[in-house]
C-alpha cells in the first residue's frame, strides 16, 4: 500500500535524513520525494510503500506525528488512495 507523507517546519540541517531513517526503522520504503525551502520553511512530500511495514498504518501515522513533535515539525502520513478518492466525488 502506498502512503503520502508531508513534512512542514522551520528549515534546518538533517530533516530528510532523520525522517527517512525513522520510516526505514519501520520497514517503509521511500518511492518518491519532493522538497523545497520557502522563506526559511522546509516543505516535503514523499510517496512511500508501506507493504513491508512492521506496524499498522494507524500506528505508523501516530509514530510519524510523534516524531514530528520531537523534531519541531508537522509530519503527517495518510493513505495515498484517499487523494484518489477525493477526485472521484
Amino acid at each position: 500500500m502506498k502512503a503520502v507523507v508531508t513534512v512542514v517546519g522551520e528549515d534546518r540541517v538533517g530533516i530528510i535524513a532523520e525522517v527517512c531513517t525513522h520510516l526505514a526503522a519501520y520497514g517503509v520504503n521511500v518511492l518518491d520525494i519532493s522538497q523545497t525551502v520557502m522563506q526559511g520553511y522546509f516543505t516535503m512530500m514523499m510517496v512511500v510503500d508501506t507493504e513491508n511495514a512492521t506496524v499498522s498504518l494507524a500506528e505508523l501515522a501516530k509514530a510519524a506525528e510523534e516524531k514530528g513533535k520531537e523534531m519541531g515539525l508537522s509530519i503527517r502520513l495518510q493513505r495515498a488512495d484517499i487523494f484518489k478518492a477525493m477526485h472521484r466525488v
